[in-house]
């Protein structure tokens, strides 16, 4: 299937400030990155360092931003946005739309493989994949697509427009907002990690609390989000969670934030909205993250944070050999700290404190 310029033009128009430099019936077959696009498909460009891309590119059009708009037009048919990273989004979303082995299970569809449960609620518009299983008490709203193998626990509800893609898990009592998207292997509910110490062994602490998600959330492949011991974890709306994420009980993430690959929350710690995390980064337990906090990869949070900002905490990468030295030179920094300490008291020296 294909679309218009004219097509991709009445959504751009009403949900952005998009404006075409080109023929609205230009045909598009393909949306396609800038590098590789032929001469009818539609690309954008939004990262300045690869404009010299866009003088070279047979796309047929260009997303682009205001600041690109001269040889933008220069080389050809274009859409000209001040967003155009976002503008290329709604056109994805557009395509999958229009093209049905992209889109979800017919709406009212049930796989006779299905189990549903006769004490559970599924509205007419929600479909159910083969051999999901949907417990007593769960609600499924409408609109829902619940993938093959899904597992929907006893008390759980899905609000409407939600898809859950095949061998998601929303255990018990769960709760998940409307139009969120739960990638496959994703774990809603599972126990979190409690445990007390006694007479040498762990004495399991149940978890009785339950996860709550908000609206417009969206879960990446195998992430898990535990629910509370006794209060609720809850993920506010709008979040994003990419593949490999895991939150721990207790945890409470404002509204908007995201999280990359790998990300590791420990339980009972407070994110702020508008928070940003880079893969690999973790924050320790029991602390709090004010809003618009933004952690570089691969940082580990140990104190709570108060003020908006960029915080980073690495180690650069060089040769192994080197490596070891500053390591060495590492485990003797505390005894040369205080020889200096020393030898400036010898010398007369106040010590400048911050």
């Amino acid at each position: 299937m294909s679309l218009l310029l004219f097509d991709v033009m009445q959504l751009l128009g009403v949900r952005s400030d998009a404006q075409l430099v080109g023929d609205p019936s230009t045909v598009i077959d393909r949306l396609s990155p800038l590098e590789s696009a032929g001469p009818q498909d539609l690309a954008f460009l939004s990262n300045p360092r690869y404009t010299a891309q866009l003088a070279s590119s047979k796309a047929a059009c260009v997303i682009v931003s205001t600041a690109m708009r001269q040889p933008a037009v220069e080389r050809g048919c274009s859409i000209v946005a001040s967003e155009p990273y976002y503008c290329f989004a709604l056109v994805t979303q557009l395509w999958k739309q229009r093209h049905p082995g992209l889109s979800d299970l017919s709406a009212g569809h049930i796989h006779p493989t299905a189990f549903i449960d006769p004490a559970a609620s599924i509205a007419v518009t929600a479909s159910v994949g083969a051999f999901a299983c949907v417990e007593a008490g769960a609600v499924i709203a409408d609109g829902v697509n619940i993938g093959s193998h899904c597992s929907i626990g006893h008390g759980a509800h899905v609000g409407a427009d939600s898809h859950l893609s095949p061998h998601v898990t929303v255990m018990h009592g769960c709760f998940i907002g409307e139009r969120c998207v739960l990638h496959s292997g994703a774990v809603i509910g599972a126990d979190g990690f409690g445990f007390a110490p006694h007479a040498g062994q762990w004495v399991k602490l149940e978890q009785l609390g339950k996860v709550v998600i908000g609206n417009d959330v969206e879960i990446g492949a195998n992430s898990c989000i535990d629910r509370g011991a006794l209060d609720d974890t809850i993920v506010g709306d709008g979040v994003k969670l990419d593949n490999l994420v895991q939150i721990g009980h207790n945890v409470r993430i404002g509204n908007h934030s995201a999280l990359a690959g790998c990300v590791g929350i420990a339980g009972s710690t407070t994110i702020g909205a508008h928070c940003t995390f880079g893969g690999g980064a973790i924050v320790l337990g029991h602390l709090t993250l004010a809003d618009q906090v933004h952690v570089s990869a691969a940082t580990t949070v140990t104190r709570s944070i108060t003020q908006p900002g960029q915080y980073t905490g690495l180690y650069p990468t060089g040769s192994h050999a080197d490596w070891e030295k500053n390591a060495a030179t590492l485990k003797s920094l505390h005894a040369l700290r205080e020889r200096l300490r020393l030898l400036e008291k010898a010398m007369g020296v106040r010590e400048q404190r911050k």
